[in-house]
């Protein structure tokens, strides 16, 4: 097999099995992890133990000070509370960024092209009804859409 310092090549294009092992890999990560394991594991275990034993237990280990029991549901509650409000917000801010229903950016993006209207107030939707026109291509405002397609006195 060629010894080639990537994993795939012109010459050799399907990568091998098993992978091509890096040459400088780091092993941090995984220290990183376990360490972050093990420090949520023992945390999440004295706080069980802070929250369920008698207080005699608790001062017999030789913890004078601790904080209130009503912080063992306070914490839970809040937090939950927390990540509720935290969609909540988000949501909110999606919907406060929206244009609203008859702005024409509710249907059209940064992309689309709106005829402008010239300096004599023409509407230039208008110039669609002269015979022989050739119509421009333009994004045309929901409101004449529902108006031509849904109008009591066309039908």
């Amino acid at each position: 097999m060629d010894d080639h310092t990537e994993p795939t090549s012109p010459k050799s294009p399907v990568a091998q099995y098993p992978p091509y092992p890096g040459l400088h890999r780091s092993r941090a990560p995984e220290y990183y992890g376990f360490v972050a394991w093990t420090a949520t594991a023992i945390a999440f275990a004295l706080y069980l133990l802070w929250a369920l034993l008698p207080d005699s237990w608790i001062q017999a280990t030789g913890v004078t000070w601790y904080p209130s029991r009503e912080w063992a549901i306070l914490i839970p509650a809040w937090s939950i509370v927390l990540a509720l409000l935290t969609y909540f917000t988000y949501f909110a801010l999606a919907i406060s960024a929206q244009p609203a229903f008859h702005d024409i950016r509710a249907f059209t993006d940064s992309r689309g092209y709106i005829p402008h209207v010239d300096k004599a107030g023409e509407n230039p939707y208008l110039r669609l009804l002269e015979p022989q026109a050739i119509p421009e291509i333009y994004d045309m405002p929901i409101g004449l859409v529902n108006r031509i397609l849904y109008d009591e006195q066309r039908q």
